[in-house]
């Protein structure tokens, strides 16, 4: 073998110390190997829900039948009332009438003396229609409120609420309802079949207004036109009463009830309260002294007041809704 020159040594190593350099994986410091990938950002947790610009002309309005659900061919709907300011994301609070579940809707004077003070505050506030009976057989009614939560929740970034914050009040069999809300999730079996069904329908904070909060003992004719059901078959009934469904996750309740109630016994919501208490959830009972089922007086002045009543809720919700 030929011997090489020194020249020709030089141009050789040169040549290779070229070649090695190309050849050199990237440097370390950009991405350890044990470094998770990183994920898109689109796909990142954020803190606050997606929210839409504020459209500052809705403000003190109130927008009607909106639809919130379909089911069966019926449109269910809601109507939003905005308060003059709000902040972003705001809290909603969601009104669910009474009737004894075969009529009534969302314009019950009930709840809606307690809007203004409700909007004053900045809350969101949707009051809600459900299909009655006895042409719809319960749960209709529940499935529609809770689809209506779930409706509300799908719909944060449209209305610009927290889907963290909802809070729920109801009177008479809009009490039962709303107190159905904070005591059942999807393990109960009342979702029903419409609608947002990815989201839940559990609420925050509950106000129940003279609910019936257990069914056992109610009338037998009301037992039949609205669950269907006759004396016979009170396990049905004890299954769409709050008080089964009592666990200690269950929101924070403020129960009202009138002490001359003779539509809805006291008692019920003594029950409700002693099995919400024994559960460990928050809970509080309040007897409307010489109050009948409507929060009208009898026998005497009110205490507290109807007015009184409405700064309870108000303050309930500002107790557990509102952010620190």
């Amino acid at each position: 073998m030929r011997k090489l020159t020194p020249l020709v040594l030089i141009a050789l190593v040169t040549l290779l110390s070229a070649c090695s350099v190309v050849a050199m994986p990237a440097p370390a410091t950009s991405v350890p190997a044990s470094a998770p990938t990183p994920l898109p950002t689109r796909l990142l947790p954020t803190r606050t829900p997606a929210v839409s610009p504020l459209d500052h002309a809705k403000f003190g309005t109130v927008e009607r039948n909106i639809t919130y659900c379909t089911s069966d061919g019926i449109a269910l709907t809601l109507d939003m009332h905005y308060p003059k300011a709000m902040s972003r994301p705001a809290p909603i609070l969601v009104y669910v009438h009474g009737g004894s579940w075969s009529s009534g809707d969302k314009n019950d004077w009930h709840g809606m003396v307690d809007v203004p003070e409700l909007l004053s505050r900045g809350y969101l506030v949707a009051s809600v229609d459900y299909r009655h009976a006895p042409e719809w057989k319960f749960p209709t009614q529940l499935e529609d409120v809770k689809c209506a939560i779930r409706f509300l929740r799908a719909s944060a970034a449209r209305f610009n609420l927290a889907p963290n914050r909802i809070g729920a009040w109801g009177h008479s069999a809009g009490g039962h309802l709303v107190s159905m809300l904070g005591t059942t999730d999807v393990g109960a079996g009342f979702e029903g079949p419409n609608g947002y069904l990815d989201q839940s329908s559990r609420v925050q904070a509950v106000v129940d207004l003279c609910g019936r909060a257990d069914l056992i003992a109610m009338p037998a004719d009301k037992a039949m036109s609205v669950f269907g059901v006759t004396d016979n078959s009170v396990h049905l009934l004890e299954h769409a009463s709050p008080v089964t469904f009592v666990t200690p996750d269950d929101p924070p309740f403020l129960i009202l009830h009138g002490d001359k109630d003779t539509v809805v016994p006291p008692g019920v919501s003594q029950e409700f309260y002693d099995r919400l208490q024994a559960a460990g959830v928050p809970a509080k009972l309040v007897m409307v002294k010489n109050a009948d089922h409507n929060f009208s007086p009898v026998d005497g002045a009110m205490s507290p007041s109807r007015e009184e009543i409405t700064k309870l809720i108000a303050g309930f919700f500002d107790e557990h809704l509102r952010q620190p």
